[in-house]
């Protein structure tokens, strides 16, 4: 495992144009290696102004779209049009702006009777568009992006939740964390989280301070800050950090 790269950010602003560039180079690498590119989208207000970024005419005309697939790490149970959906506020800042060809947008189908429901549909999407099947070993995307929450959490995945020990599944359910709203979510796994090809946290904001201390440099348990299960096993792990964020690192 190789070891994490740190990208020390001025602002929020100047993170996220850094990560938009980082998803262009990524885009482009995968594109040329393997012909097309899988993106697994975050929710978040850090990730909203990268996606908005990555819609400006210079890095939208830097990528082949045609080539692009793009899939969420987690999801609320609300249907796709409601303002909490990371659907919903992706299409707004990306997805509607640019050529992405919709049968190419893997959005998490919450319309099924209940959370377990719509994980379990998800990850057989997710094994039709890998030609593969959901007992089998994860699928390997090119790019995952993560955020983080004051409490450390990241996707769906909450401290102390059961939805941390899921290792025998793709996508799993969780009931709310203790940040609203107060909906069940649907989530990718760590297995899924750990078998990508490159990760990349977005963390803005002096909120984010003592999480990303502890994970960073007091090595904390996952089932405290789950960020910390965050271990790509054979790829990229990158954190891009705005100096708010990292503030208490002794080593920025």
């Amino acid at each position: 495992m190789a070891a994490p790269i740190f990208v020390l950010c001025e602002n929020a602003d100047d993170l996220a144009g850094r990560a938009a560039d980082y998803i262009v180079q990524s885009a482009r690498e995968a594109i040329a290696e393997r012909g097309r590119f899988t993106l697994v989208l975050s929710g978040g207000s850090t990730p909203e102004k990268t996606y908005s970024l990555l819609a400006e005419p210079a890095r939208l005309t830097a990528i082949d779209w045609a080539r692009v697939s793009v899939f969420f790490g987690d999801e609320r149970f609300v249907p796709a049009d409601d303002p909490r959906s990371n659907f919903a506020m992706a299409r707004r800042a990306l997805l509607a702006r640019v050529p992405l060809p919709t049968a190419q947008v893997f959005s998490v189908p919450t319309q099924a009777e209940s959370p377990a429901a719509c994980a379990a549909a998800y990850a057989a999407a997710l094994a039709r568009c890998f030609a593969t099947t959901p007992s089998s070993a994860p699928p390997r995307f090119d790019l995952i992006l993560l955020g983080m929450g004051e409490d450390g959490h990241i996707a769906s995945l909450f401290p102390a939740a059961a939805a941390l020990d899921v290792v025998d599944a793709w996508v799993t359910w969780s009931p709310p964390g203790r940040l609203p709203p107060p909906v069940d979510r649907i989530t990718l796994t760590y297995p899924v989280l750990n078998a990508a090809r490159r990760v990349a946290f977005l963390i803005a904001g002096a909120n984010k301070a003592v999480a990303l201390q502890e994970v960073v440099e007091r090595h904390a348990a996952r089932e405290h800050r789950p960020a910390a299960g965050v271990q790509v096993a054979e790829g990229l792990l990158t954190w891009f950090v705005d100096r708010d964020a990292a503030r208490l690192l002794q080593q920025k």
